[in-house]
């Protein structure tokens, strides 16, 4: 089975300025499945209507950030914010049944300001198992599965709590529910730890979503940069990935032109635009 690809709203056509728009530019561009950021300011019904009208398939949402503006990126690892995290949760799995999207990432955070990575480890880790665990429960409800994101800290967030695919692993085996589920972002796998080869065959069974961007610049699969993304779609193909692959990156100029990997890789296997039905 071929790769899927989901356009991810919060970073393609960005020219469009509300996610409806963006949406309908993705079907015309031949995704048929797309995923964002929490999706602030745009009613989940606005969403849920443009996506069916383009045939597009809605497949992951973030839990809300929590206080942007004191710096906070998510809440699930965050002492202290355990009730915010769960009214978030509670307002990302309603608008998720709105638009019928199955997978929501659960953003773990950031370390305090001020605070000690090494000291406060502990104590964010136990309440990233405490809220992982509350999140499965309810997701669990609604047959939606919930994911964690290892951001890395060396360029992208250098205060992100979880930020290496070891990490998110070791984590999700203390947790212990079938219906969470790791998010590799190639783009921070490479920067915190490479071996990509290595670390997709060994954390393939965990994997729930892919997102991709090339590094270190975070643009298109064939801008310049260090991966080699035809090996490692065929990698990922040659395992049996069935998920999808986020194409998570800013584009270098317009977007649609810069979709010209993207086509390649669909005449490269024979098919109609991302339909994934083969061309007559």
């Amino acid at each position: 089975m071929s790769l899927r690809f989901s356009a991810n709203l919060s970073w393609l056509f960005p020219e469009l300025p509300a996610l409806p728009a963006r949406l309908e530019a993705a079907a015309a561009a031949g995704f048929v499945a797309a995923e964002a950021a929490w999706p602030a300011g745009c009613p989940a019904q606005a969403l849920r209507t443009a996506a069916e009208r383009a045939g597009v398939r809605i497949v992951l949402l973030n839990t809300p950030p929590g206080d942007q503006e004191a710096g906070e990126m998510g809440l699930a690892a965050v002492p202290g914010r355990q009730a915010a995290f769960r009214q978030g949760l509670a307002a990302a799995v309603q608008y998720a049944k709105a638009v019928r999207c199955p997978r929501i990432h659960l953003m773990a955070g950031r370390v305090p300001l001020g605070a000690d990575r090494a000291a406060v480890a502990g104590e964010m880790e136990a309440t990233l198992i405490e809220n992982l665990r509350y999140a499965a429960d309810l997701l669990a409800q609604e047959d939606m599965i919930g994911l964690v994101e290892p951001i890395n800290s060396r360029i992208t967030d250098p205060r992100y709590f979880l930020n290496t695919p070891h990490q998110a692993a070791a984590i999700l085996e203390k947790v212990g529910r079938s219906n969470l589920k790791l998010q590799l972002d190639l783009f921070h796998c490479q920067i915190m730890d490479g071996n990509l080869s290595r670390n997709l065959e060994t954390y393939f069974p965990l994997i729930g979503h892919i997102q991709i961007a090339q590094v270190p610049g975070r643009h298109e699969p064939d801008s310049p940069g260090e991966l080699n993304f035809p090996y490692l779609f065929q990698l990922l193909e040659s395992l049996g990935y069935t998920g999808y692959v986020g194409c998570e990156y800013a584009p270098k100029g317009d977007t649609l032109e810069g979709l010209g990997w993207l086509r390649s890789f669909w005449e490269s296997r024979g098919l109609a635009g991302g339909s994934g039905k083969a061309a007559e």
